[in-house]
Parts: structure tokens; C-alpha cells; sequence
């Protein structure tokens, strides 16, 4: 999955038109980044990218673009 791909799946998850994300904006900015966003994101990155992420270092991510490297979604 490519970047842009990864972020409008993000957009889906956080209920956002498409496009809407691009990697620097911070997570407590939007309101559905919760424990179900968080679900969401990480079966995304195991379904896309077999990697596994622990709640843990989500938690510690304060910008999409943190996500994304915690993903390893390629640049």
C-alpha cells in the first residue's frame, strides 16, 4: 500500500474526505481519534503492511506522520 493510499484510509477512519490528510497534523486535533480510531489504525497496518502494532507506542505518536513511520508505511 502505497502512501497516499494509507492516508485516505486514515481519512475513512477519522471520517474525513478524501485527501484531507497529509502527515503533519496532530492527532488530538481530531475529535474521532480514539481507542476505536486506534483499533481501526492498527488492524489497517497489520492488513496492509504485516506489521504489528502495540497501543502502547500508538499512544506515544502525537502526529499522523508518526503513524505512518510506526507502520513503516514506505515515503
Amino acid at each position: 500500500m502505497t502512501r497516499a493510499e494509507f492516508l485516505k484510509s486514515v481519512d475513512e477512519i477519522l471520517e474525513l474526505p478524501p485527501g484531507t490528510l497529509q502527515g503533519p497534523e496532530k492527532l488530538e486535533d481530531f475529535p474521532l481519534w480514539d481507542s476505536t480510531a486506534m483499533i481501526s489504525f492498527m488492524a489497517l497496518a497489520d492488513s496492509n503492511n504485516q506489521t504489528k502494532l502495540a497501543p502502547r507506542a500508538m499512544g506515544a505518536c502525537e502526529t499522523v506522520e508518526d503513524l505512518l513511520r510506526l507502520a513503516k508505511v514506505e515515503q
